[in-house]
């Protein structure tokens, strides 16, 4: 694999991890009554143009994205990792395209916030029939709970960790942490993608409901059907050890040459 292959993955993973990382930080200081705010991927875009520099940070952020996105692509067309041709290689080369439209999209996002402002006043009422969104949000729904076990079936194996050359690194510490964050990282993304899997399935089979719930309506719902804060608190907390997970796979992930 060449070098700005390797260099436009590394990128892309150092993008996705400061998504996810401000993401469950955000989530997590509200459950600490510490500030923040129950945030997803868009509400992150928003809360950094409004920092110091943040059209700056927007611009290097959407562009880290957009090399997240042609990485997945890679993997899908050009398969550098020789995941193979049989049905469950093209399944998985198949969902690295679907995650690369969505990372793209985020990152054109991302940049196009830097040149302009969307508008409040806006319809956010959608063009497609109801009968035929019922479908789509079904479908989409059942896609993301498939998404949402694999995590945890991910998790349990571990040979998600074949990526590293773990046996190569002489700290230990360093293997730990490595093996934790990725193991409650995967866990956490998990348990919000199924809860988004189910508001995308329960507004399908409700054919009038005109909107569905995100990464931040997640939070809510977890906050809000559990005994106490301390499930929400281990999402939030998960999602930002997933954020730090893509951090050690932008540093330390193994590529074939």
């Amino acid at each position: 694999m060449n070098k700005t292959v390797k260099t436009t993955a590394r990128t892309g993973y150092v993008a996705k991890g400061v998504v996810y990382t401000i993401t469950g930080a955000l989530a997590l200081m509200t459950a600490l009554n510490v500030g923040g705010q129950k945030a997803g991927k868009l509400q992150v875009i928003d809360f950094l143009e409004k920092q110091s520099f943040g059209k700056i940070i927007l611009g290097i952020l959407g562009l880290g994205l957009v090399c997240y996105a042609v990485w997945r692509f890679i993997q899908a067309f050009q398969d550098p990792e020789d995941i193979g041709t049989d049905l469950k290689a093209m399944i998985k080369r198949f969902s690295f395209g679907l995650s690369g439209l969505f990372y793209l999209g985020l990152g054109i996002y991302s940049i196009v916030e830097i040149f302009e402002k969307t508008s409040s006043g806006g319809s956010n009422s959608s063009s497609v029939p109801y009968e035929y969104r019922s479908y789509l949000f079904i479908i989409i729904g059942i896609g993301l709970a498939i998404k949402g076990i694999y995590q945890f079936i991910k998790a349990y194996k571990g040979d998600f960790l074949d990526k590293f050359s773990l046996k190569s690194m002489s700290s230990r510490k360093r293997r730990r942490s490595i093996k934790t964050v990725a193991y409650l990282g995967l866990c956490a993304r998990g348990v919000v993608v199924g809860i988004v899997a189910y508001f995308f399935i329960k507004a399908g089979m409700n054919s009038s409901s005109g909107s569905v719930g995100g990464t931040s309506e997640a939070f809510s719902f977890i906050q809000q059907n559990t005994t106490g804060s301390w499930l929400y608190i281990l999402v939030t907390a998960g999602l930002t050890c997933y954020g730090i997970y893509m951090f050690f796979m932008a540093k330390y992930r193994y590529f074939k040459d």
